[in-house]
């Protein structure tokens, strides 16, 4: 059951309204939910990793007071508890219940396998009638359940590392002959990702694998009787790797999908690699962090600190919600301090950890778990995202467990307590996103008690206001009569999500209430931010135009 809720969270296809990342993360907390019903126990982790999360909560709240952001933050806290609950439940591992990390790795390594098969047959145009149950790409592109290449790689990665484990566990030869098998699928999909974080990610597992099977057969044995397959066969999977990248195309000869699947090569020609948006990101967060060093722009705010500021080189062109890297992601919105905080706190417990020292088969495995997704977290978000925030919260627990001189064993009680406060908040916030999601759906499908007056109904929604505003704005037109009105409605909505549409309303608005500068200066950052648009919006109103 636990091995099936975890693998669930990757596996969910549910996605509706405005946001697509906001069942997903209700379905992980369910997850959560039925791990805390389910699992033998819910224990006290160490100490340190307490003040560590405890710290990351002030810290978001701190700033978003300071900062005036209101309660974006709100997300993040909610993530910050799901986290201490995943880890108190790792932490249950450490009074020799095997139960929590063999679940644990069943079900990474079953989502793994699951989304390795769907996304070979998404490579070629296979898909059939799982296409409509999921986001699939065009043919000679693979992500599985997961909408996003990066995202499909590393679940494979994770689903390799758990593969291990449970070979190493494993006394039956079938038994890791058939995971081997699996793993030949695994690589296969990761090759067919063509995903450069994916193919990091599984270079690094592969050499520290084979560097601790080497260490085995020297005599150094990890663990009892845990035995990891041999170097030169976790060492051939990196040639596989690429043995597959350049045959997978060539089996999709003639299909439509061919040019895009030869694309792995081409996406690791120096140029490119040097070239990438993510060197113009990251440069374009270097400068906003110069900006405002200490305080940052706010939780939620770096989209429009992008949009706001006129930059002296290259522009990342598109609307920037996320810096794809953690510390700068962290120092952009909550000030270089707090990100030193946050990641240097979690760097010191890593180092007291000492995980070069490590012999421990599970905390191996935790490592190697947390190794992945903080990897991916130096290019991308993937703690963005329920089911990798899950993983990471258990794995936490798994390497931070309470010190045996303080007790352990939260009580039954407690823990049914904690589950059925969770369900309160889930239950509140899938009911609150159900009700605004109705005026983003075609007046027939809405629910019948919101068809009609539905923007009316769906004031007062306290997690999701921003969406809301967005819809009034998007929906209402500006006219004299309510241009102050939709002012300070699209003054708001820019910092949520400073698209095209509500930037004319920004303009056109400040220009009937009389900010003709302010109408200028906004005008300046949409040519900068959005030129094709911006010439669009200037075809259609050629006589009133902003001078720039």
């Amino acid at each position: 059951m636990l091995a099936a809720l975890l693998a669930f969270a990757f596996l969910s296809p549910l996605v509706a309204g405005p946001s697509v990342t906001v069942w997903q993360q209700l379905v992980s907390w369910i997850c959560l939910v039925g791990w805390l019903l389910c699992a033998p126990a819910l224990v006290w982790p160490a100490s340190e990793l307490i003040r560590w999360l405890g710290a990351s909560a002030v810290v978001l709240v701190l700033t978003g007071i300071w900062g005036g952001t209101g309660w974006p933050f709100a997300f993040p806290l909610a993530v910050l508890v799901a986290t201490a609950l995943a880890a108190g439940l790792g932490a249950s591992s450490s009074n020799s219940d095997t139960s929590v990390p063999t679940a644990m790795a069943w079900g990474l390594f079953g989502a793994g396998l699951l989304n390795a098969v769907l996304g070979l047959f998404q490579y070629y145009g296979l898909a059939g009638d799982l296409a409509s149950w999921f986001a699939s790409p065009p043919a000679g592109r693979a992500w599985g359940t997961l909408r996003q290449r990066n995202q499909f790689a590393t679940l494979l990665s994770l689903a390799l590392v758990a593969m291990l484990w449970l070979y190493g566990t494993r006394d039956s030869r079938q038994a890791r002959w058939g995971l081997m098998a699996a793993a030949v699928v695994l690589i296969a999909a990761a090759a067919a990702s063509l995903s450069r974080t994916g193919l990091l990610q599984f270079v690094l597992v592969m050499a520290v694998a084979s560097a601790a099977a080497w260490r085995e057969r020297r005599g150094k044995v990890i663990s009892g009787s845990f035995r990891l397959p041999p170097p030169f066969v976790l060492l051939a999977g990196i040639p596989l790797y690429f043995a597959f990248a350049a045959v997978l195309p060539y089996l999709a000869a003639g299909s439509d999908g061919w040019v895009a699947a030869a694309a792995l090569t081409s996406r690791l020609q120096p140029a490119v690699v040097t070239t990438d948006s993510r060197i113009v990101l990251w440069q374009n967060v270097l400068s906003l962090i110069a900006q405002r060093p200490l305080t940052g722009w706010g939780w939620g705010e770096l989209s429009f600190a992008h949009f706001a500021t006129l930059y002296n080189g290259p522009r990342f062109p598109v609307i920037l919600d996320n810096a794809h890297n953690l510390p700068l992601h962290l120092a952009v919105e909550l000030g270089i301090p707090a990100a030193v905080l946050i990641c240097g706190g979690f760097l010191w417990m890593v180092g007291a950890a000492k995980p070069w020292r490590e012999r421990d088969p599970l905390r191996l495995m935790a490592w190697g778990l947390l190794g992945v997704i903080l990897l991916h977290s130096l290019l991308e978000y993937p703690l963005w995202y329920g089911p990798f925030q899950l993983v990471f919260g258990l794995c936490l627990g798994i390497l931070w467990p309470a010190s045996p001189k303080r007790p352990k064993a939260i009580s039954r009680k407690l823990t049914t307590f904690a589950a059925a406060a969770w369900i309160a908040v889930i239950g509140y916030a899938a009911w609150d996103y159900t009700r605004i999601s109705q005026i983003y759906l075609p007046r027939e499908a809405r629910l019948p008690a919101y068809r009609d007056d539905t923007l009316a109904k769906l004031q007062g929604s306290w997690l999701f206001s921003r969406q809301v505003d967005f819809a009034e704005l998007t929906l209402t037109a500006v006219t004299p009569a309510n241009a102050a009105q939709m002012h300070a409605l699209a003054a708001r909505v820019v910092h949520f999500s400073p698209e095209p549409r509500v930037i004319v309303k920004l303009i056109e608005s400040a220009e009937l209430v009389g900010r003709d500068a302010e109408a200028h200066m906004w005008a300046q950052r949409f040519r900068a931010a959005f030129p094709i648009e911006f010439a669009r919006w200037l075809e259609d109103r050629p006589d009133d135009a902003p001078e720039l």
